[in-house]
């Protein structure tokens, strides 16, 4: 069902549409009554070439232009143009034989002098037609721009889905695999009845806070993910007991920064689940400093057999998440050598923030 405004909206199109064949009129026959008295006559000549106008600017208008020029077909364009050019001009000489048949009664001396010049016909009646289609292409031009920018609109839209979906996945498969380690711990610790259980589950309550509602944000304050850093360190540390040997280094000069939420935890659990003992002992260093610049952060740990560090669920979705997040402002690099693994982030606040 054609609805009331579409309805209105035709409705003016075609008072529009009048209202300026009605200044066309006006202005042929202020135009061509020039030396001549007879404003009748000149009327009358004027309201003869309002079809050869209207028929003109109307194929040019609705055809040629949308359908050949616009569309880039060029040589179909200057065809069909040429057509028109010739038929229009055609009808143009029928113009002047009404003038001096039906006006002037056959008497040459006695006809409007410009209705006599086929240039000054053709010159009236293209001028219209080349202002109408100048302004059906701009206004062409500007709906296509239109439809442009909409669709990349459009594309960054759905990117940016896509962008968010993809995030959001990449957390729900690093949830699984903290959960599965950090519940292996507590169900041993269970087991012995341990005195320092409630402690543990305390502080895997903290974890499951930030892992289940925190991690949803887009970014959390630096403070807060080293805060859940050292609750997994000190749940990692009941696990180990005494075969841990830990050293963690902060230094946080603007506690403003934040950062993606799940970021720097998983470097941490991989030292821990990939690392070897040495001696009986398992070495994990990590060192963090941040700036307004630059947020470094650096993990080491022992192992005895070489690792892969294409390998595992934590370090390739952190991988995925950095390409992500931080395209063209991060720095990761991963490596293996006389038995240390090493992995070292540098993460160029400023450009990121900017």
């Amino acid at each position: 069902m054609i609805s009331q405004q579409l309805i209105f909206r035709k409705i003016a199109q075609v008072l529009l549409h009048c209202i300026f064949w009605i200044g066309v009129l006006l202005f042929y026959s202020y135009f061509f009554e020039t030396n001549t008295s007879n404003r009748e006559d000149t009327f009358h000549f004027a309201l003869f070439l309002m079809p050869i106008t209207i028929a003109t600017t109307y194929v040019a208008t609705h055809k040629l232009i949308p359908d050949y020029l616009i569309t880039k077909r060029y040589w179909r364009f200057v065809l069909y143009s040429t057509y028109t050019f010739i038929v229009s001009l055609y009808l143009l000489f029928v113009s002047i034989f009404f003038s001096l048949i039906y006006i002037s009664n056959f008497q040459y001396a006695e006809m409007n002098p410009l209705t006599k010049s086929v240039l000054i016909i053709m010159t009236a009646v293209y001028l219209v037609v080349i202002i109408v289609s100048a302004f059906k292409l701009l206004k062409l031009n500007l709906k296509q721009t239109s439809r442009a920018k909409t669709l990349e609109t459009k594309i960054l839209e759905t990117q940016l889905k896509l962008k968010e979906q993809e995030l959001n996945y990449l957390k729900m498969q690093i949830h699984p695999h903290f959960l599965f380690n950090t519940l292996n711990t507590m169900y041993g610790f269970a087991l012995k009845k341990a005195n320092q259980t409630p402690d543990m589950i305390l502080k895997l309550s903290n974890l499951l806070d930030y892992l289940l509602y925190q991690a949803k944000k887009p970014s959390v304050l630096i403070t807060e993910e080293i805060e859940h850093i050292k609750d997994y360190i000190d749940l990692e540390k009941m696990r180990f007991n005494n075969t841990l040997n830990i050293d963690l280094n902060i230094n946080i000069q603007n506690e403003n920064l934040t950062i993606a939420p799940m970021l720097l935890l998983p470097f941490v659990e991989n030292s821990f689940k990939h690392g070897n003992l040495t001696h009986g002992i398992l070495d994990i260093n990590i060192t963090l400093e941040a700036n307004s610049k630059a947020i470094t952060f650096q993990v080491e740990n022992t192992a005895t057999k070489p690792q892969n560090s294409n390998s595992g669920i934590g370090l390739e979705n952190i991988k995925k998440r950095l390409e992500l997040l931080y395209p063209n402002t991060y720095e990761l690099h991963i490596s293996n050598q006389l038995g240390i693994f090493k992995v070292i982030l540098i993460l160029n606040t400023l450009q990121h923030d900017s």
